[in-house]
């Protein structure tokens, strides 16, 4: 045990989160953001860090994160103030963006989430678009549920 409250002492003595993009990493601004080579016009936002991970280890973008803290849900009490969509909104409003793209769950605190996002970011000349719902990579379709099914459906695409 001790080599393991070890190792979580320093990661909270190291680990912060960025006041430009709200990711975390050991510096601020993090690496991300601090990288200059990272395409300014598209912004992913997401609910998470953890989501932006997996969109670096996806290595499908180069563009730039800004991290929510979480979704809408007013049965849990959360609600716009409790996230960082302020940020998000002023980032858009400095100019330079072009797209966000929206990174976040296919739930109902997701998705209101991204109502609400859409809807403030509607006074900016900036495209807001969601990743795609659906069929997953290597997915049988006799084995999913109908709600993916259903979607997959709706957010059909030319071949």
């Amino acid at each position: 045990m001790g080599p393991l409250a070890e190792a979580m002492r320093v990661a909270h003595e190291r680990i912060v989160a960025c006041s430009v993009c709200g990711n975390i990493d050991t510096r601020d601004p993090c690496t991300i953001c601090a990288d200059e080579r990272r395409e300014s016009a598209t912004l992913w936002s997401s609910s998470r860090s953890a989501i932006c991970g997996a969109l670096e280890r996806a290595q499908a973008t180069r563009a730039r994160y800004h991290v929510l803290g979480g979704a809408l849900s007013p049965l849990d009490g959360i609600g716009p103030e409790d996230l960082n969509i302020a940020g998000l909104v002023a980032r858009v409003a400095e100019g330079g963006v072009q797209e966000v793209v929206l990174a976040v769950n296919a739930t109902v605190d997701g998705q209101t989430t991204a109502h609400y996002i859409t809807e403030l970011l509607s006074p900016y000349p900036v495209k807001v678009t969601r990743l795609a719902h659906g069929v997953p990579v290597g997915g049988e379709l006799d084995y999913l549920d109908d709600g993916t099914l259903a979607a997959a459906m709706r957010q059909r695409t030319t071949f």
